[in-house]
């Protein structure tokens, strides 16, 4: 969704299609905030393009995380919030963006760079399910990747 974007009013009507579309066929929709150069990237911004996503039916909503903020975005959407990664940083950066995500509200994250992209993606998406679902803090977390990081760099049989 382009909310506040040159393309906002032909986003809301591919969204109401696909929320139709969805509910015809019984599959949830995940609604993705757009933000381009132009768009402001404020919790203002966020609280408002992710409610206008939920009151168009989507059942879940993608966004970017922001440190200041970011939990009153969470608290004004009426449907679970999906941290999205972003662009690559270093693996304990994004176990810590992931931690205060769903520390401030957010159900999950969406990860994609930050895990495909990790020297070692297995322990990588290993140390952020721990974040999401075992409440690791972050620095758990990096030792947790560290760890398996490690056991997969070992030769055979040791």
């Amino acid at each position: 969704m382009f909310i506040g974007g040159e393309f906002e009013t032909q986003s809301v009507h591919n969204m109401v299609k696909l929320v139709d579309q969805g509910l015809r066929y019984g599959m949830p929709i995940l609604a993705v905030t757009a933000v381009g150069k132009e768009m402001a990237r404020d919790a203002r911004y966020f609280r408002l393009a992710c409610r206008i996503c939920a009151e168009l039916g989507a059942h879940y909503v993608k966004t970017y995380y922001i440190p200041e903020g970011f939990e009153s975005v969470t608290a004004s959407c009426p449907v679970p919030i999906v941290m999205a990664g972003g662009k690559k940083l270093p693996e304990k950066e994004a176990l810590t963006m992931s931690y205060l995500a769903i520390q401030e509200g957010a159900s999950g994250v969406d990860m994609g760079r930050n895990i495909f992209q990790s020297e070692a993606p297995v322990a990588m998406i290993q140390a952020v399910r721990g974040v999401v679902h075992d409440n690791l803090t972050p620095e758990k977390a990096y030792e947790l990747y560290l760890d398996l990081k490690n056991a997969c760099s070992l030769p055979p049989g040791v």
